[in-house]
């Protein structure tokens, strides 16, 4: 639903007029972006410029761009007559995206095994390790941790890809995370022990670079993500079993 883009955690900037437009459009198309990735608006549903501007009580002119930007990244289908509407992505097209993502990401493991961290590096992955512990050692999730997780496993999935040091791996990756569901940044699907295994991924794979044993790290990155499109294609299969059976009601 479109209120719920009002909700994300992503507040429209309060910028100087000179380039006030330019700057409001990427924190529009921020916020439009996650809420279509996190599947909070339904496919097919149409986005409407003039009220997504008052909602977030902006001109049309970053709205505006911010629906040609999503399209151009293939978040949106244009439709003459109705604009701009959220496409929609049948499971087959996630579950190849993660086949593709899970192929793509082992080498980027691998090339990161191999070429090593940097300081900074080693300190962002040892950090979301950290923050995912203190986190997941509650045993059950609070309203948030899910968003909080969420930015800590990006942080990971994110630093090995640029430690890999590989510009068209990054963009290849980076179209795989443009399939609602597909993103490194979107568990929300997830229960706890859904969340609390792969953060357990994140250890072992992050131990067996440090091991300096880039193969079996590609192996276990590989694992990793098809573990997760297995949790998530359940999710999946689940709702759209619950929504036949409250139709039939």
């Amino acid at each position: 639903m479109i209120e719920k883009i009002l909700a994300a955690d992503l507040p429209v900037r309060d910028e100087q007029p000179a380039g006030r437009d330019g700057t409001r459009s990427l924190s529009v198309t921020d916020r439009l972006r996650e809420a279509i990735l996190r599947g909070e608006t339904s496919p097919g549903a149409r986005l409407n410029e003039v009220r997504l501007s008052q909602m977030l009580d902006v001109s049309r002119t970053p709205v505006r761009a911010a629906l040609q930007v999503l399209a151009g990244e293939g978040l949106l289908d244009y439709q003459p007559n109705r604009g701009y509407v959220v496409r929609q992505f049948p499971l087959s097209e996630i579950v190849d995206a993660y086949d593709i993502r899970g192929q793509l990401e082992g080498l980027a493991t691998r090339f990161a095994a191999e070429r090593g961290f940097n300081a900074e590096e080693r300190e962002i992955i040892e950090q979301s390790l950290r923050d995912g512990d203190a986190l997941l050692d509650k045993g059950h999730f609070v309203d948030g941790d899910l968003s909080r997780y969420r930015a800590i496993n990006g942080n990971f999935h994110e630093t090995i890809l640029g430690a890999a040091k590989n510009r068209m791996l990054s963009e290849m990756i980076r179209i795989c995370h443009h399939v609602p569901a597909s993103s490194s940044r979107n568990i929300i699907a997830f229960e706890f022990r859904d969340v609390r295994r792969r953060h357990d991924d994140h250890h072992r794979i992050y131990e067996t670079i440090l091991a300096g044993e880039p193969w079996r790290a590609e192996l276990q990155m590989r694992e990793h993500v098809a573990g997760v499109k297995s949790s998530l294609v359940q999710q999946l299969r689940q709702r759209g079993a619950a929504g036949e059976a409250a139709d039939d009601e």
